[in-house]
């Protein structure tokens, strides 16, 4: 079993998000997972999602009737 600590995760902001603060979100991409954290509570709990489940939402979201 191994003691290290988990390399820290690259997040990134939504380019939809301004620096007032509101609502935002940041993602972080591992090997076949997307993170998901609230950027103003990033000690927080987290979600993680399997990237292609990621990737379904992400076209469900974007499509536009």
């Amino acid at each position: 079993m191994s003691t290290a600590e988990p390399a820290p995760h690259a997040w990134i902001k939504s380019s939809y998000s301004g620096n007032e603060g509101g609502e935002c979100l940041e993602a972080a991409a591992t090997p076949g997972t997307i993170h998901i954290r609230d950027s103003k509570a990033p000690a927080r709990a987290r979600l993680a999602f399997p990237a292609d489940e990621w990737a379904a939402f992400v076209t469900y979201a974007a499509r536009r009737d």
